[in-house]
């Protein structure tokens, strides 16, 4: 193996000529765009002793618009979508004429790690000033809507009495880091990342260097095999593997999201050891905040400047300007060895259970979660996760009682034997809330699961197909890495009139048991499906798939190679 030491130095190359992309290390620091001279303004974490003292007090119409329409954000607020505002207006109508007086709140839950006393407090918080909204995110996290701005005190008071924040959840920061929902607990786990992650929450979120970043920064850690943390669409990913002289650690991943120019995460082919996971993680963050794109916001995620330098230039300047040492190569995570999802019963290493659960496209409510949290309480347990693929985690419950456990999530709506189509499916927030989107896509895919596993009951698929429903381009629900993306849009029939709908994209997903590697979903051109026929859609696409497959073909390789007409 080719240590570091070993390789020659290579020249960082200079800055292409030209405009300047913003880049603090090369340009200056001088704002480029109203966004960045809005950040210098202030900090976005500034903002929260005027909700308090302030905005709280004196009501909506007291909020200062760059507070309302920026920083708010670095404390978890985004104002909601106005009811009764169809798709078609998303796109003609400027964000204020969107917006309503009311807040999407997201709860920060960095792993996604929750005791059943913090799942109380956020249903009590939902039904106390949410009308009992929640909605688990494929960020681990929880979102509340209907949040009003007299609220939001209030709501913080309890959170912190519980040990739980909403500071950037959203905004140019550190988002929500997601980290393995059974950390510490798998049996088969190859390293434990529960302290890292712990270290990398506690020293750097809230921490004013890292607050200002060009755009949102997303971090992963695993150490499961299973590859639970979709480190491929994150900014910078730590995938647990065994190095052969070094022992078990880390692969270091960088560069990857999807929304409309997706990319996946590259390796940078360097071992991370535990304890230097949090200089490393600060190391690449510092390199995002100081030599990121900061001129056009839609070129300024972390994947830019990857594809732009290659992993090699980008480790050199980890390792040189930012480390001041190198680190070691290391191994590629192995391929994939079950579920991500971590749906159903599975022995912990202390050999108690635990149990992992569908919830339908995140949809959940406050009066379930207390209703979880009190089962989980009578069945011995106080440790709950959630999962990156909007799923429910029981921890530690005894053999005996895992009947009356399994029993108990099944009256909430919580399976732990859902139907492939349950078990498979997600959806972004959608139109129902969000100002970006164009189409429903709760209502839609709940309905839609519905009717697939009625109409598809005695159908046995060889493995569960993923659905992921997205209300516009922006790909929260991942709709590139799935075997069934969709994308919102509005469609036109055959007969000129418009419907919501959805542009189709086939054959994508991540690394996983099933396939090696992580592929982008082919898009077939001209193929749109209208919400209402999206039932009809996906079942002559499935049976399809099984009338034609070969022998061992999973649907990904089946939708990659098949012709256009067998795909309409």
């Amino acid at each position: 193996m080719t240590s570091v030491e070993s390789r020659p130095a290579r020249r960082v190359r200079p800055p292409r000529a030209g405009t300047p992309n913003g880049q603090w290390k090369v340009d200056g620091s001088e704002p480029l765009n109203p966004t960045e001279v809005l950040k210098r303004a202030d900090d976005g974490l500034n903002v929260r002793e005027r909700i308090e003292t302030i905005y709280a007090k004196n009501g909506f119409d007291s909020i200062e618009s760059t507070d309302l329409h920026g920083r708010f954000r670095w404390w978890g607020l985004y104002t909601q979508r106005r009811q009764g505002i169809d798709g078609g207006k998303t796109a003609t109508l400027e964000p204020e004429e969107l917006e309503d007086r009311y807040f999407m709140m997201r709860i920060r839950t960095d792993g996604g790690v929750l005791t059943t006393e913090q799942v109380r407090t956020i249903g009590e918080l939902s039904r106390d000033h949410a009308r009992n909204t929640a909605d688990i995110s494929d960020r681990q996290n929880v979102q509340l809507h209907w949040v009003e701005i007299e609220s939001v005190p209030e709501i913080w008071r309890r959170l912190e009495e519980v040990g739980m924040r909403t500071t950037e959840a959203c905004g140019d920061v550190p988002r929500t880091m997601l980290g393995s929902p059974v950390a510490g607990i798998a049996a088969d786990e190859i390293i434990d990342p529960t302290d890292a992650l712990r270290v990398l929450s506690e020293r750097y979120i809230g921490d004013p260097r890292y607050s200002n970043l060009p755009r949102k920064y997303k971090t992963a850690i695993t150490g499961h095999p299973s590859l639970d943390v979709a480190h491929e669409i994150n900014d910078v990913s730590f995938v647990g593997v065994v190095h052969p002289e070094l022992g078990p650690g880390f692969d270091l991943w960088v560069g990857g999201a999807l929304a409309a120019t997706p990319r996946f995460a590259e390796r940078l082919g360097a071992f991370v050891s535990e304890e230097r996971v949090p200089e490393v993680w600060e190391g690449v963050t510092g390199i995002f905040r100081d030599y990121g794109y900061r001129r056009l916001r839609n070129k300024a995620r972390l994947k830019f400047l990857l594809a732009d330098w290659g992993p090699e230039r980008f480790r050199q300047v980890l390792e040189t300007e930012y480390l001041g040492y190198p680190l070691p190569d290391g191994p590629a995570p192995q391929r994939a060895t079950g579920p991500g999802d971590h749906v159903g019963v599975h022995k912990q290493k202390d050999g108690r259970y635990y149990i992992g659960a569908a919830t339908t496209v995140g949809r959940t409510s406050g009066t379930e979660l207390i209703e979880l949290a009190d089962a989980v309480e009578r069945h011995g347990s106080q440790r709950l996760r959630f999962t990156a693929f909007q799923k429910v985690l029981v921890l530690d419950i005894a053999e005996e009682l895992v009947p009356s456990m399994v029993a108990e999530l099944d009256a909430l709506g919580l399976s732990s034997k859902p139907s492939p189509f349950r078990r498979s499916t997600m959806a972004c927030t959608g139109l129902e809330y969000c100002k970006l989107a164009i189409v429903d896509t709760k209502d839609t895919a709940r309905d839609a699961i519905a009717e697939l596993e009625r109409r598809l009951a005695d159908v046995e698929l060889p493995e569960a197909i993923s659905l992921h429903v997205n209300g516009c381009p922006n790909s929260c629900a991942r709709i590139q890495a799935a075997d069934i993306g969709l994308k919102g849009q509005i469609v036109t029939d055959e007969h000129g009139v418009q419907h919501p709908g959805f542009q189709v994209h086939l054959g994508g997903g991540l690394a996983s048991h099933t396939r090696a590697e992580a592929a982008l979903g082919r898009t077939v051109r001209g193929l749109k499906v209208i919400a209402s026929d999206l039932p009809d859609y996906v079942e002559r696409l499935v049976r399809r798939f099984l009338a034609d497959r070969t022998e061992g073909q999973t649907f990904a390789e089946w939708a990659n190679a098949a012709d256009e007409e067998a795909l309409g």
